[in-house]
């Protein structure tokens, strides 16, 4: 596996059929669309640093409904971008009077991006057992870039998180994470999600947070805690900005195109 820094522009290949997330494609050619890092293990995708969350066909997320239609619900992401779940993507069929019963402005949704097109309309699904609306425990936010850490390697970390609290777990490509469980087990494990986001580039991660978990007052002691790094700060500095930087109507308009659904 090649990683190496990468920034906007930059050639990665000329194998357009390995192009991921991150990338773009001109004249035959792969590039990358964002500042970050490169992995070509299996396809080129491009990690980014720091940033809102870009939404990718099959992924998981955790999204909020900002707006409900006689035949869809408009979720955020946590993305420059929202996301349409139509009313035939629900798992099971209702009728339109039937759709804020269900979920409402405000309700949070484990849901899955169906398809995103050239233009970024973003189509959500809810046809998987594991999808479904969030009616009970906690969603905690983390950067998206620091996802892949909390799941750690084959889903490690994820794993004995689960083990160690009791609580149920739902990873968010977006950042969000769905916690279920006794208070006092969640509080415990907010804590472990808010010390993996904290020291995620550290080494031996899934071992210091067992001890950070067992209580062992040393474990701090292994990291550099204050130390925030550049990419950290910028997305701290993103985070204050409005979730929302258009109107929202004028989005609905361009998701609810004529000519699709």
């Amino acid at each position: 596996m090649n990683k190496k820094l990468v920034i906007p522009g930059q050639f990665l290949s000329s194998n357009v059929k390995n192009a991921g997330s991150g990338t773009y494609i001109d004249d035959g050619k792969v590039y990358s669309l964002l500042y970050g890092i490169l992995n070509d293990k299996n396809r080129i995708n491009v990690l980014p640093f720091s940033g809102k969350y870009i939404p990718s066909r099959n992924d998981l997320v955790i999204g909020t409904v900002i707006m409900v239609t006689p035949s869809n619900w408009i979720f955020e992401l946590g993305s420059a971008y929202d996301g349409l779940l139509h009313v035939s993507e629900f798992p099971r069929r209702i009728e339109s009077s039937q759709m804020k019963g269900i979920m409402d402005v405000g309700d949070s949704a484990i849901i899955g991006i169906k398809d995103v097109n050239p233009a970024m309309k973003v189509e959500i699904t809810m046809r998987d057992r594991s999808l479904r609306v969030i009616k009970e425990g906690r969603i905690i936010e983390i950067m998206p870039t620091k996802v892949p850490r909390l799941i750690g390697h084959s889903g490690s970390m994820i794993s004995m998180l689960k083990k160690e609290t009791n609580c149920e777990i739902s990873v968010g490509q977006n950042g969000r994470v769905w916690i279920n469980g006794k208070d006092n087990d969640m509080d415990c494990l907010g804590k472990a999600i808010d010390f993996i986001s904290r020291n995620s580039n550290a080494s031996g991660l899934t071992d210091m947070v067992y001890k950070f978990l067992r209580n062992e007052s040393d474990v701090e002691d292994d990291v550099d805690t204050n130390t925030v790094s550049e990419d950290i700060k910028e997305t701290q500095a993103d985070d204050t900005e409005e979730k929302v930087s258009e109107d929202t109507s004028r989005k609905v308009d361009m998701l609810l195109d004529p000519e699709d659904k």
